[in-house]
């Protein structure tokens, strides 16, 4: 396939080698024009917001990558083998799964487990561990730590459903230790090793799944800053 793609209209050179991807397109467009010096749209297909600009003098794209595996495979995997990318840094909510984990904290996604058969595609011997690159997993934490915001590192589950029939799949995650809920860096972490590039998860939670817990979604849209620079920081 050649660019631009069904779902990208940007040209060769429109993006950088480095992208953050919120799912939410309003949320990509906030941080280009919150952060980013002189952003430039490069896509608009389905409103699925795309911005390049320059951080701290350094060229960085910031995409919407739509809600769910599915959504986040198309787009990372056009980012990584038709526009070059090298870095993809999903910038996210997620629901806390552990008692130590609170509305507003940042994990960095370590390794993502899933529901889903998205891996199935690879013909496998047996099942993939999704991971993120660990040069990108200690710098977000030094850059945490530089900006004194204290972060979660470790597993996290990327699911296909967010309505599940299941009363009892949270509570079987948590037993194995997983820090919280999400929907897509599975995927993510899943296309960037197929294309031997490097990806990275860091998530807000949002709300907490075994507590009355969660912040509105004007909130998740434009309050997480702390997970935005540390994403920009890397």
């Amino acid at each position: 396939m050649s660019i631009p793609t069904p779902h990208n209209t940007a040209k060769k050179g429109d993006i950088a080698k480095k992208v953050l991807m919120p799912g939410d397109p309003l949320r990509a467009k906030f941080i280009a024009e919150t952060y980013l010096e002189n952003p430039v749209c490069f896509n608009t297909v389905r409103n699925m917001f795309g911005y390049t600009g320059t951080y701290k003098g350094q060229q960085v794209s910031v995409m919407g990558g739509g809600m769910g595996m599915p959504s986040m495979g198309i787009y990372s995997y056009e980012l990584y083998n038709f526009y070059d990318v090298e870095q993809i840094i999903r910038i996210g909510s997620a629901g806390a799964l552990q008692d130590d984990v609170n509305v507003m904290d940042v994990v960095i996604a370590m390794s993502a487990c899933t529901d889903s058969n998205y891996g199935s595609q690879y013909k496998l011997p047996g099942t993939f561990a999704p991971t993120a690159s660990y040069e990108l997993v200690a710098k977000a934490v030094e850059v945490a730590k530089e900006q004194g915001t204290p972060v979660h590192v470790g597993s996290v589950v990327s699911s296909d459903v967010f309505y599940s029939d299941d009363p009892d799949s949270s509570a079987a995650w948590r037993k194995m230790g997983v820090l919280c809920a999400e929907m897509e860096c599975a995927a993510l972490f899943m296309n960037a090793a197929r294309a031997g590039k490097q990806a990275l998860g860091i998530l807000t939670i949002s709300d907490h799944i075994f507590r009355d817990e969660a912040i509105s979604a004007e909130a998740r849209q434009t309050s997480f800053n702390k997970m935005m620079e540390i994403a920009l920081g890397i």
